[in-house]
């Protein structure tokens, strides 16, 4: 029997709602990329999402909500995309960067007249900004963005690439943030089927966007040096399959990521260069030597904390949940509606002379949907596309459910103390 979709936000126990869908008619049945944000005075917490019938439908739009207290958020506002009943161009992924200009920008993957045969990944990068804290917005050009092997041999189509964290800064206070890239269908070897696609992880750095440019003048620095990126090679197909970087400043300068995989295992790399080389990724472990960390084919978030420790999200699970195998060769099902539950955190803390720089405690369950899927994507799974803001006194988890709702989780200290991390 199919929960009723008006009661069961409550499922996972959250402690804010942001956005709960009003019904097909509304073209507002998927929700993700859950980005919130202060907003450049600080004076109100802002969130950016990608919004959709039905992922894959082909009507994703931006949507912008505010919330004064970051308890209450009334309606959110239309940004940019496809609106309902039409055929406009897609927005999807969008994420914001606020300079210290105090303008807002917002990147996202735009659809263009020619795509590689996914038109909700492979765009141009579209951008606008707002210089009144989101109130109205101006479209910026497109940015361009520098090809590669991996990219369709037809110049005309554009690059197949996502965003999904926020930004960061790095040690020089740039503007930092990763994407993947997917191979294109033109040079990609023949594979049974979108799971066994190859991608790899990027990363690109803003270097004036502090100064409040023109989107015409920005300066946009593509890295790694070397146009492979970051790869992890898949399981069945001997494929690169690296993807969703998600990027936090060390103590030390250097930079930390994680990626998504679909080896049952996080990975993570470290550069010692602000990004221009990167290690070969390796396994993320609890510590040096230790525990391999679980997880399916999912985002996997790491946070830096105001305290100086970290937050990872991720599932505690190989993506092998039941029968369901992220491994197989043959889906007749997306097993990943189903090996995305539950989430759980762990605490990590920066060991400066160890090989892997940051270990974790031990996971603590926060959020489950019982394994009941709803939607018109009929998912089950939790904390897909996250995002952590601290912020007058609360620390808050900001998570879609199932890719419908959006909420919100307190993480108070008391949840975090006896989380220990190995020394």
């Amino acid at each position: 029997m199919q929960p009723d979709l008006a009661a069961d936000w409550k499922r996972s126990k959250p402690d804010v709602a942001v956005y709960l869908p009003r019904g097909e008619a509304h073209h507002d049945t998927d929700n993700e990329h859950f980005l919130v944000f202060e907003s450049p005075a600080g004076d109100e917490l802002l969130a950016i999402w990608t919004q959709s019938s039905c992922e894959g439908r082909g009507d994703n739009h931006a949507m912008l909500g505010r919330s004064a207290d970051g308890e209450n958020w009334p309606a959110p506002e239309f940004l940019r995309g496809t609106r309902p009943g039409t055929d406009d161009p897609q927005a999807g992924w969008a994420f914001p960067v606020v300079s210290r200009s105090g303008r807002i920008y917002c990147f996202y993957t735009k659809q263009a007249e020619l795509n590689d045969g996914n038109p909700q990944g492979c765009g141009t990068m579209g951008c606008c900004y707002s210089d009144d804290t989101g109130r109205t917005w101006t479209d910026g050009p497109d940015l361009p963005m520098p090809r590669n092997a991996f990219d369709n041999p037809d110049p005309r189509v554009p690059k197949n690439f996502i965003v999904w964290q926020l930004p960061i800064r790095d040690r020089h206070g740039r503007v930092f943030c990763g994407y993947t890239q997917t191979t294109s269908r033109a040079v990609h070897p023949e594979v049974d089927g979108w799971w066994q696609g190859g991608s790899r992880c990027h990363f690109m750095r803003f270097d004036n966007i502090d100064a409040g440019p023109d989107p015409v003048d920005l300066e946009v620095t593509w890295l790694p040096d070397d146009d492979r990126g970051l790869e992890v090679e898949h399981p069945v197909t001997g494929l690169s399959a690296a993807s969703e970087p998600s990027i936090v400043l060390l103590p030390d300068g250097r930079l930390f990521s994680t990626m998504r995989t679909w080896t049952g295992h996080i990975w993570f790399s470290v550069s010692d260069d602000d990004g221009h080389t990167w290690r070969s990724p390796e396994i993320l472990r609890c510590r040096d030597d230790g525990e391999p960390v679980l997880h399916p084919l999912a985002p996997c978030p790491i946070y830096a904390l105001a305290d100086g420790r970290y937050l990872l999200v991720y599932h505690h699970n190989n993506g092998h949940v039941g029968e369901h195998n992220q491994r197989d060769a043959i889906w007749h099902t997306n097993h990943l509606n189903f090996v995305r539950n539950p989430a759980f955190i762990a605490v990590g803390a920066f060991r400066a002379d160890a090989h892997q720089p940051v270990w974790f405690s031990q996971p603590t369950q926060i959020l489950d949907t019982d394994g009941i899927p709803i939607g018109p994507k009929g998912t089950a799974e939790i904390a897909t596309y996250t995002s952590l803001t601290e912020w007058r006194g609360k620390r808050v988890l900001w998570y879609p459910d199932r890719k419908y709702y959006l909420l919100g989780r307190h993480l108070p200290d008391s949840l975090l103390a006896d989380m220990a991390v190995p020394v």
